[in-house]
C-alpha cells in the first residue's frame, strides 16, 4: 500500500507534503498563540492542519519503511545502511512531535474557542498549552529539517559541489 504510487516510491512524493504541512501547522499555531485578534482567522487552517499533517508524516513513514525493505532486499547495507536507518529514525520522532502538536494544537482550539455557552476554561490551561504547542513546534520544525537533510543528503550527497 505504501510503496508505489504511478510507478514512483510512495516516499520520494510524499515527504514533499510532510515538509510543507508540518511546518505550516507549526507556523500557524505559534501564530494563533502570539495573535489572537486573528484567531477566528487561523482557527480553521489550524484544525486542518492539525489532521492533515500528522497523517502525512504517518504515510512518510510508512513508505519510508517500504522502500527501506525494498532497498535491503536489493542488497544494501554497510554505511548507506547506517544512514538509512539514521533517518527513518529521525522521521519516527518527526511522526510522533507532529502527532503531539496536532493533538495540543487542537486541545488549544478548543480551550480558547468562545462560546457562552461552553465550559469553562481555568485560566491556566491555554497559556500551558500554548507552552506545549510551542515546545512541540519546534521540535517538529527541528526534526523535519534533520529528515529531509538526512534523506536528501543520501539521495544526493556531493552532487552539487
Amino acid at each position: 500500500m505504501f510503496e508505489k504510487v504511478l510507478g514512483l516510491p510512495a516516499h520520494v512524493l510524499v515527504v514533499h507534503a510532510v515538509v510543507v504541512f508540518v511546518p505550516l501547522l507549526a507556523l500557524l499555531a505559534f501564530a494563533y498563540i502570539v495573535l489572537p485578534r486573528f484567531r477566528s482567522r487561523l482557527d480553521w487552517a489550524v484544525a486542518i492542519l492539525a489532521v492533515l499533517a500528522p497523517i502525512t508524516a504517518f504515510v512518510g513513514v510508512r513508505s519510508g519503511e517500504a522502500l527501506q525493505q525494498r532497498q535491503i532486499a536489493r542488497g544494501f547495507s554497510g554505511e548507506i545502511l547506517d544512514k538509512i536507518n539514521q533517518h527513518a529514525e529521525y522521521g519516527e520522532l518527526l511522526f510522533r512531535f507532529t502527532l503531539g502538536l496536532a493533538v495540543a494544537a487542537i486541545l488549544l482550539l478548543v480551550a480558547t474557542r468562545r462560546r457562552p455557552r461552553a465550559r469553562k476554561v481555568p485560566r491556566w490551561v491555554p497559556p500551558v498549552l500554548s507552552v506545549v504547542v510551542v515546545g512541540l513546534g519546534v521540535a517538529a520544525l527541528v526534526y523535519v529539517w534533520l529528515t529531509g537533510h538526512s534523506g536528501s543528503e543520501m539521495v544526493w550527497g556531493n552532487t552539487f559541489d
